[in-house]
C-alpha cells in the first residue's frame, strides 16, 4: 500500500502535509479503499475553526458516510473545490488531487500526537483484537 514518507497520519486515517503554518489534509489510500467509490464530499466553510481530532467535514460513498477529523487544530483557509464536482479524485489520487482542506495551524506541537509513515504502516498491520 502506498504510504508517502513525508506525511503525518492519524489513527482515523487522515493524512497531513505540513508546510510552515499551513497544513494540507486528506484521507489515506487505506481509508478511501474502505469507503469504496466516493460520491459526495461535504466541505466545511472557509474560516471554520477546528480542534485537533474534531470532525471537520464528511464524505459519502457507495458503502457508507464517514466523518473526516482534523489532524491539527486551526482554521480552514482553503477548500479543494474540485471535489464538489469530482469527489472521486479522493479515490484516484488521495495524496495529491484528492486533498480536502488546508488549515492555518494554531499549535504546531500537536504534530507530536500524529504518526509518521513507519508508525502508520505498523498501525495498519497490527493484529485485530
Amino acid at each position: 500500500m502506498n504510504i508517502p514518507e513525508k506525511l503525518l497520519y492519524t489513527s482515523e486515517h487522515e493524512w497531513v502535509r505540513m508546510e510552515g503554518q499551513k497544513a494540507t489534509v486528506g484521507i489515506t489510500a487505506y481509508a478511501q479503499e474502505q469507503l469504496g467509490d466516493i460520491t459526495f464530499v461535504e466541505l466545511p466553510e472557509v474560516g471554520k475553526s477546528v480542534k485537533q481530532f474534531d470532525g471537520i467535514c464528511s464524505i459519502e460513498s457507495v458503502k457508507a458516510a464517514s466523518d473526516v477529523y482534523a489532524p491539527l487544530s486551526g482554521k480552514v483557509v482553503e477548500l479543494n473545490k474540485k471535489l464538489e464536482s469530482s469527489p472521486q479524485l479522493i479515490n484516484s489520487s488521495p495524496y495529491q488531487e484528492g486533498w480536502i482542506v488546508k488549515l492555518e495551524i494554531s499549535d504546531p506541537n500537536e504534530k507530536d500526537k500524529l504518526m509518521n509513515s513507519i508508525g502508520y504502516r505498523a498501525f495498519l498491520n497490527r493484529p485485530e483484537k
